[in-house]
């Protein structure tokens, strides 16, 4: 290309003097499986004379081993770097790669097209200004590229570029073109894109990616570089307000206190006014640093270190703004989630939320309905499976400083991550704070919990007992409250099957459900707890997640696990209620130890082996283990 000139030899500053200059675009490649994604990014490499000698001479060799295009080059196998994506001919991870041309640097994310990799396409996504979205001209609109446009859609990309793909197939026909074109744009009408550009093009031969190709002569639009080139991306988050999520306190030494991280939106200037939040405290800027000197003025995507004309506190997670436009704060919140594991989500269940720069316990409180990618019908659920897309509203456990996405694709955004295995489970877009929760407080009263307790002569605790159905929880449980109240402790017993009947009779036992039956007994328990009695659960309670959460309600000390170690087969050999024979005939599904899974406690504070212990022994070494631990004195009342 041009700008690979003899300006490297004369003057090489000056050449990067010119690159550094040149804006760049972040654009990615998404669509079904095997409409050539990966051979369209070859194809802008190879012909952009970017790819050097060795690379060439082993892409040549690699294609006569793994390629699909004959005796022609794969040019897909500069990009499918993994081995099982050559070995199969598909792309399974993102692939992200660097070129310029004259006018401009790229970054380009080339994502996977099959459905159990939609994760991938969402993350690859997530960062990028403009979709390039293929379609085969032999298939049309496929239920994935209908996918692939929507998530491109909530994530914020405004910019389509329809790649009609392999016309050399169907002869350039341009009905077939035009066909395609209409039907995407009728699909995509409510998608809320600015611009959708449909290019007809042949990856695989190069036609109308770089250079105009004469077999399309009734098309009078860009090629795809001319495309890319000039698409304007800048101009819609010029006028943003500024947001700088601080990453880091820098403090090298005594005379120097900088907040650094890379500006989000917006614009700052030395003098400016500007707030911290969630604190609320506010100052002036009184430099800007770089690592290549100071600066006046600052913008979206650069690192800077901000210092300040005060002293005010401020911390990793915060987000400093300008005092005309701050961020929003708040608790709750709707948002459309993504989501990305196989274990399905749960509402009720408690895992991480983390934005740009913090990290809180949250739970999705009502999932409102999933969304049919196909035709956007509301579709009600009570879960989200791998790769489907949803509405739901969460609750996070502080407040935290966000924008609404479609303002900000940096302080709207967030992930979702399993508090067990630290896995990312989804991504979420937040739409507005639901403004409810933000007038609603904890009141503060006079008779607390220490009041209570002390009235009653006794520590507050939480008795979970756990364990399969048949093990004898709810018999131990109610034989300890009998041994509680002969000693005059006040007590309340929560049974599995009794809430059932009330407070949870709209739950059945499908796994979404038992989630959200522990859920709100946890919340239930720890009232009764504030409330300074010595509480009693007995639920099976098979997810350890749950069981967690229910701990991490009450203070240290006061969640008391007790596992009722009951093997299979022994609580089978009991079936008082003829459940299990019903659960092994398949009139009942769902059953814990059957067809749904029980975890186990990992680390409880009293294990009951029902095989070695009777009901009255099991009772009487879990007061003792009460008295050893100063939930009462023994012998008082």
């Amino acid at each position: 290309m041009a700008h690979l000139d003899d300006l490297i030899a004369k003057d090489i500053h000056a050449y990067l003097r010119a690159q550094e200059n040149k804006s760049y675009l972040r654009f990615i490649t998404c669509g079904s499986v095997d409409d050539g994604k990966s051979t369209l990014i070859g194809r802008l490499l190879y012909d952009s004379k970017l790819i050097y000698e060795d690379q060439l001479a082993s892409i040549e060799k690699d294609s006569k081993k793994s390629g699909t295009q004959g005796d022609k080059i794969d040019l897909a196998l500069l990009v499918d770097g993994l081995a099982a994506e050559r070995e199969q001919g598909i792309t399974i991870d993102v692939a992200y790669r660097f070129f310029s041309t004259d006018k401009r640097k790229f970054i380009v994310a080339d994502t996977p097209g099959h459905v159990q990799y939609t994760r991938n396409m969402a993350t690859g996504a997530s960062t990028a200004d403009v979709a390039v979205l293929l379609i085969d001209a032999r298939y049309g609109v496929q239920e994935q590229t209908r996918r692939h446009a929507f998530i491109a859609s909530i994530v914020g990309i405004k910019h389509v570029v329809v790649a009609v793909n392999k016309m050399d197939i169907v002869d350039f026909d341009q009905s077939v073109y035009n066909a395609i074109d209409v039907e995407f744009r009728e699909f995509a009408k409510d998608l809320g894109f600015l611009d959708i550009s449909c290019i007809p093009m042949s990856a695989l031969d190069g036609d109308n990616v770089i250079n105009r190709s004469e077999k399309a002569d009734w098309y009078n639009g860009p090629t795809l570089l001319g495309y890319l080139e000039t698409v304007d991306v800048d101009s819609a988050t010029m006028g943003n307000p500024f947001r700088l999520p601080v990453q880091w306190v820098n403090r090298p030494n005594l005379d120097f206190r900088g907040y650094s991280g890379t500006v989000a939106s917006g614009v700052v200037s030395v003098g400016d006014d500007i707030i911290v939040v969630p604190s609320g405290k506010r100052s002036k800027v009184k430099e800007i640093v770089t690592m290549d000197g100071n600066l006046e003025l600052a913008r979206e995507d650069m690192a800077i270190t901000l210092t300040l004309e005060d002293e005010i506190d401020i911390s990793r997670g915060d987000i400093i703004c300008k005092t005309d436009a701050p961020a929003e704060q708040a608790d709750q919140f709707q948002a459309h989630i993504i989501w990305m594991s196989e274990n399905r989500l749960f509402p009720g269940r408690q895992y991480l939320i983390k934005t740009a720069n913090k990290t809180v316990p949250a739970s999705i409180s009502k999932l409102k309905h999933r969304i049919d990618i196909n035709d956007f019908s509301e579709v009600a659920a009570n879960t989200l499976e791998l790769n489907e897309i949803g509405v739901a509203t969460l609750s996070t456990t502080a407040p935290i400083a966000f924008d609404s996405y479609n303002d900000n694709q940096t302080t709207g955004a967030f992930i979702i991550v399993d508090k067990q295995t630290n896995a990312t489970m989804g991504a979420g877009m937040l739409d507005f704070a639901l403004r409810r929760a933000k007038n609603v407080v904890w009141q503060e009263l006079d008779v607390n919990k220490a009041a209570r307790s002390s009235q009653k002569g006794q520590k507050p605790a939480l008795l979970w007992f756990t364990g399969l159905s048949g093990s004898g929880k709810s018999t131990i449980a109610n034989l300890v409250e009998k041994r509680l109240m002969d000693m005059g402790r006040h007590t309340y017993t929560l049974d599995g099957d009794n809430v059932r009947h009330g407070m949870n009779r709209d739950l059945n036992f499908s796994k979404a459900d038992r989630v959200e039956n522990i859920r709100r007994i946890g919340e239930m328990s720890k009232l009764m707890v504030d409330a300074g009695l010595i509480t009693i659960a007995s639920f099976i309670s098979p997810y350890r997640a749950e069981r967690d959460m229910a701990r991490e309600l009450l203070e240290a000390g006061e969640f008391i696990e007790i596992h009722v170690n009951t093997p299979l087969e022994v609580a089978e050999s009991r079936d008082v209620k003829g459940l299990y024979a019903r659960a092994r005939a398949g009139e009942i599904k769902n059953f814990t130890g059957i067809d749904s899974e029980y975890q186990a406690p990992e680390n409880p504070e009293i294990v009951i082996d029902t095989t070695k212990m009777s009901a009255e022994a099991a009772a009487d070494f879990i007061v003792d283990y009460l008295s050893d631990n100063g939930v009462f004195n023994v012998g008082e009342a």
